[in-house]
């Protein structure tokens, strides 16, 4: 009879899984809604404990978030935009540069020799470097003008906030009423893997949203001290995409290497710039990440990174964003039935059955 309600359980499973495959191409805007509404239900619960109302409570978390995000926008991207242009604008001439100082020592010390001897990438990006913006702003007016494409990507910009905001007024309703749903016999595990699932994403999304900024403060204050242009645009784009194991460490290192290297160059800048990024990430696996994120997850960066990569084929750029979310409540998940269907008598869970 067991057996039966667990093969029963798992082909539910199995089915659930597929049809979330089939709808897969709406599905961003209710997973991001969901993420918003679960991430901002302890803020409007202490409203609540205001005496506010539910539905007031929820339009206050609503201004704070606009508030927070026009400030980030006003502040922020004017200033990163503004270095990030200025970058680019200067990458014919770190190119050239590149080509004419590095290129020759390299083909000296191995042997290998290009015709002319450089590559003309130099005078290309500058030559075409003005056109490539003109050609890929073209593409991406060729994009918008799709009607699907423009259509679904308003429809998912309007139904973002609408869905949060209903998400949000009802979830207390709705996550009882989940748990009236469950089966008395499997009542109590189910919420005791549901508390342990919240426990760990709410602390990992609290812990690596903290890692993400100290990260982007390091690299911007160390690549400034260091002398690098651009240092707040290099060190805020390698704070955010740190998210992805040794990802912002790659990109970190490229883009502060590639100025150091033309603008300073000098072999201390770019000693330099190695250095600013060894110490923050000695700084990230020593304290950063044991302090604010722990142990939540306790996946292989192996596998983090292919949690990243499905969530991007499945949602897109949402399913990126939230492959470490729905990581952490899988590998609470995968434990739990690891040691209470798989192996009971070696944690002592329950007996396991004949079967």
């Amino acid at each position: 009879m067991i057996a039966d309600d667990r093969l029963t359980n798992l082909l539910i499973v199995v089915a659930v899984g597929w049809l979330v495959f089939l709808l897969a191409p709406i599905l961003t805007p209710f997973v991001a809604a969901f993420l918003i509404a679960y991430i901002g239900d302890p803020l409007v619960d202490s409203f609540e404990k205001l005496k506010l109302s539910r539905a007031l409570s929820v339009v206050l978390f609503f201004i704070l978030l606009t508030i927070v995000l026009s400030a980030v926008v006003i502040l922020v991207a004017p200033l990163v935009r503004t270095q990030a242009s200025a970058l680019f604008e200067r990458l014919p001439g770190y190119v050239q540069w590149v080509e004419s100082q590095i290129l020759p020592l390299v083909m000296k010390w191995t042997g290998f020799e290009v015709e002319g001897g450089n590559l003309g990438l130099g005078p290309f990006l500058a030559e075409y470097g003005s056109s490539a913006a003109t050609w890929i702003g073209e593409a991406l007016a060729r994009v918008t003008r799709s009607g699907a494409a423009l259509v679904g990507l308003f429809v998912n910009l309007l139904l973002l906030p609408v869905l949060t905001f209903y998400l949000l007024r009802d979830w207390d309703r709705m996550i009882a009423a989940i748990g009236e749903l469950l089966p008395t016999r499997s009542k109590k595990k189910v919420l005791a893997v549901a508390a342990e699932a919240d426990k760990a994403l709410g602390g990992f999304l609290r812990g690596q949203v903290l890692v993400m900024l100290a990260l982007a403060t390091l690299y911007s204050v160390g690549l400034w001290a260091v002398g690098i242009d651009y240092a707040l645009a290099i060190g805020v784009v390698s704070g955010i995409v740190s998210f992805v194991p040794y990802l912002g460490l790659i990109v970190g290192l490229l883009l502060a290497g590639l100025a150091a290297v033309a603008q300073v160059q000098s072999l201390a800048a770019l000693i330099g710039v190695v250095i600013v990024f060894v110490v923050a990430q000695l700084i990230e696996a020593m304290f950063l990440t044991p302090r604010l994120v722990g142990d939540r997850i306790g996946l292989h960066p192996v596998l983090v990174i292919f949690a990243v990569m499905a969530g991007g084929q499945l949602f897109g750029f949402f399913g990126v964003l939230l492959a470490l979310p729905a990581a952490a409540v899988g590998s609470v998940v995968a434990r739990f039935a690891y040691q209470h269907y798989f192996f009971p008598r070696l944690y002592d869970t329950e007996t396991a059955p004949d079967v």
